[in-house]
């Protein structure tokens, strides 16, 4: 019996593993005719940011770990590309597949076109349209070079149009992560009593809080966050990315954290133990992209520390706020959110990404698009 075509997968960070998380069930479910080939760069590269989503989520373990580690972005993406090629031309895939704006995005979508190999794009489309942002840069350029892009918005694909990317090429399938969310929850409330007891959260309404974007670590970005917390003027449940933690260390800020009356530090969580919080909270303070779209589909408002958002459909919805580090704006949205103003806005929000059946429409892309392709040699 031939082997079926494969695709080559790119992973390199936390969320890129939780997204993968989807289409690995949708394999095990449905058998797609592609066979998956993983490829972990490294880029995060310790347990708590990346081995503890593929044991709860019960993800394979990748086929290859480059283990490329934390560097600049250039080199970082210069480490991983010699790498990737040699896996690509060994395994001669019949696609590359690529998740979202990181660096792995773009040194796995680099690679594939350079080799003329089809690039598959989750999460395509997305735009914040600030060229300061490195991710807003890995996005574009590897949307550029796509074959394939699975777009989860209506408005992604706008954006697409916009630049001239259109057709058969650009598909609207929903978001992998409204895949996920929709999976995991029932875990997550199940999960939820004896973490609150494991963490010191309060019955009481609380915040959850992440912050990991570089612009967000620098030490004046820190000080006028920590005012931020301050204003929020309730409990804030904060599980600190590594980098956040050394910045702060960095700063000398890490007594005046945790020394905040309202602030309760934890350790990294978990995918589900971070849904578990954020499906319990009363509002959520991130600069997280990712955060922001999860926080909409469970129905917690947001305030995004940040001035821009790839997310926009969250922003018109009026359950996230831009509100940079803007203290006044962090208080009167945290009070918006507890007032119960939002709460006709929650129970009447759109379904913004898809059904939770986007992984099984790209399966399926995937594997016509392979059974299309002729043999690549290189």
């Amino acid at each position: 019996m031939p082997t079926p075509p494969s695709v080559l997968v790119v992973l390199g960070n936390r969320p890129q593993f939780i997204k993968h998380a989807a289409l690995a069930s949708a394999a095990a479910q449905s058998p797609s005719g592609v066979r998956m080939v993983v490829v972990d760069t490294g880029q995060h590269y310790d347990y708590e940011l990346a081995g503890v989503f593929m044991d709860e989520l019960s993800i394979p373990k990748p086929d290859y770990s480059l283990g490329v580690g934390s560097a600049g972005h250039a080199e970082q993406v210069a480490r991983m590309l010699v790498p990737l090629e040699e896996l690509v031309r060994q395994e001669r895939p019949a696609s590359v597949v690529v998740y979202g704006d990181t660096n792995s995005t773009l040194a796995g979508a680099l690679v594939a076109a350079k080799l003329n190999v089809p690039v598959a794009h989750i999460e395509a489309g997305l735009r914040s349209f600030d060229m300061t942002m490195p991710e807003e840069v890995n996005r574009r350029v590897t949307d550029h070079v796509s074959t394939m892009l699975f777009c989860p918005t209506d408005a992604a694909v706008e954006n697409l149009r916009r630049e001239g990317i259109q057709g058969e090429r650009v598909h609207r399938v929903g978001d992998v992560m409204a895949d996920v969310a929709q999976a995991v929850a029932p875990a997550a409330d199940r999960r939820w009593p004896e973490l609150r007891e494991q963490l010191g959260i309060p019955e009481e309404p609380f915040a959850l809080v992440t912050v990991h974007r570089p612009s967000n670590t620098e030490p004046e970005a820190l000080r006028e966050l920590l005012e931020c917390f301050r204003a929020a003027e309730l409990p804030l449940v904060f599980p600190m990315h590594p980098r956040t933690q050394a910045a702060v260390e960095r700063a000398g800020l890490h007594l005046d954290l945790a020394e905040l009356p309202n602030m309760r530090l934890a350790p990294p969580l978990g995918y589900v133990d971070l849904a578990a919080v954020l499906r319990h909270a009363s509002v959520a303070l991130t600069d997280s992209g990712g955060l922001q779209k999860e926080a909409y589909m469970h129905g917690i408002p947001c305030v995004t520390l940040r001035d821009t958002s790839e997310w926009v459909e969250t922003i018109e919805s009026g359950l996230n706020l831009l509100a940079h580090r803007d203290a006044e704006k962090v208080r009167d949205a945290v009070q918006a959110a507890l007032n119960g103003s939002l709460t006709q806005r929650i129970e009447e929000r759109p379904e913004l990404y898809g059904a939770g059946d986007a992984a099984t429409q790209i399966l399926h892309a995937l594997s016509r698009h392979a059974r299309a392709t002729a043999p690549l040699g290189f």
